[in-house]
């Protein structure tokens, strides 16, 4: 996978960069070409010859020196680069690259590449946890940049929390993953996909209302990995607590029958519909214009049923590929391989919400895949943007087969 990658390794000021070191050497061992950008910070810790010795590449350390080629330095690097990793980055640099400030040879190569870039922060507990960076980190994940989480531990000012340099081990890891989603970024590209993902919310009074537990992560993931393989999305979300994806048209519904209106008025143009959505099987027969008052007594409330939005999206989707979800806390396998011939689905994913790691509200989760030849597919437990590109994968083949 990442034999004959180049790989552009920006190398900032911090007690981590010595590990740096480390995940060039592990990348060299898998036959990467590795350029390094030092900045004047990063060299008061290691020197650049270190860094020239393990890539094999001299390695650029000022904007304004005389250059070691004839092109423009900044601008080869950057046009050169399958991927940018920037690992230790400091708050510094990823304020930089947050505001497009462009003042050393790294910062103004990062805003010159298209290639993807990867940002392992390594820094103080209390700087890590500033709200200025952690707002500038998620301007940058919404702009479409990868982030490495710190771990934790004892950091070298003698803290403890999060702060430490990712392992080099995991951001090998992380780059391996990387590559490979872009090496199959445009495979959607041409297709509308339309991703549901939340909950709904079913009123009772003005007050009150029915709904479930559902935050919306794993539709999220959906719609932002289809966008990156080249999709136009639409994302139908109910109710939830996570930021309007980047470039990506959001409609914003509440209840189960705004949901089903909201996918009708874009399913006759769509050629993928995913409903990772959590909704609300009922609704309230009557919704009180007033707050209901607590009395001395009971109180009943009828219920009728909503819509069930993807037996009907079954029955009317001829040539579109139709993805559904089933979360479940028993008999999973039956109920979701009654969904799939039910609802005409080309499959379904199906996780078990008793266990651990999977299901509403967790960044992970434990799947399933069932299609409707009967192939059933397990996987262990992984990160939801994972999923999401299994559950992708999976669709690009249906697509091939037509």
């Amino acid at each position: 996978m990442l034999k004959g990658k180049n790989i552009v390794i920006g190398v900032t000021g911090g007690i981590a960069v010595y590990k740096t070191l480390d995940l060039v050497s592990r990348l060299k061992k898998l036959n990467v070409n590795i350029n390094i950008i030092m900045t004047s910070s990063a060299q008061e810790f290691v020197k650049p010859l270190s860094f020239q010795s393990l890539s094999q590449n001299y390695v650029v350390t000022d904007m304004f020196k005389e250059p070691k080629t004839w092109d423009v330095e900044h601008i080869s690097l950057a046009q050169k680069a399958d991927l940018f990793v920037i690992a230790p980055a400091t708050a510094n640099i990823i304020g930089k690259i947050a505001n497009g400030i462009a003042d050393d040879m790294l910062s103004t190569t990062v805003m010159a590449t298209r290639a993807p870039v990867l940002i392992a922060p390594a820094m103080n507990t209390n700087m890590y946890e500033n709200p200025i960076v952690q707002n500038n980190i998620e301007r940058l994940k919404q702009l479409g940049y990868y982030f490495i989480d710190p771990a934790s531990g004892r950091l070298a000012c003698g803290d403890y929390g999060r702060g430490k340099l990712a392992a080099p081990e995991d951001i090998v890891n992380e780059i391996v993953k990387i590559l490979k989603t872009c090496s199959k970024s445009k495979d959607l590209l041409g297709k509308k996909v339309i991703v549901t993902a939340g909950p709904t919310q079913e009123p009772i009074d003005p007050v009150r209302y029915i709904t479930n537990h559902s935050s919306g992560k794993m539709g999220y993931s959906l719609a932002e990995a289809a966008r990156k393989r080249g999709a136009e999305v639409i994302l139908i979300s109910g109710p939830t607590n996570l930021k309007k994806p980047y470039d990506i048209k959001t409609v914003d519904i509440v209840t189960a029958n705004d949901m089903y209106e909201a996918i009708l008025n874009h399913f006759d143009d769509a050629d993928i519909i995913i409903k990772a959505a959590a909704v609300s099987d009922y609704r309230p027969s009557n919704i009180s214009n007033q707050k209901i008052k607590k009395s001395n007594f009971d109180l009943d409330i009828k219920l009728t049923r909503n819509p069930d939005i993807l037996y009907e999206l079954g029955k009317k989707k001829k040539n579109k590929i139709l993805v559904g979800f089933a979360a479940e806390t028993n008999d999973l396998m039956n109920n979701a391989i009654k969904k799939v011939n039910k609802k005409n689905l080309d499959f379904i994913v199906a996780n078990d919400l008793s266990q651990q790691g999977a299901g509403f509200k967790e960044e992970t989760n434990i799947v399933t895949i069932i299609d409707k030849k009967g192939k059933i597919e397990k996987f262990d437990k992984m990160k939801k943007d994972e999923v999401a590109d299994i559950i992708l994968d999976k669709i690009v083949d249906l697509l091939n087969q037509e």
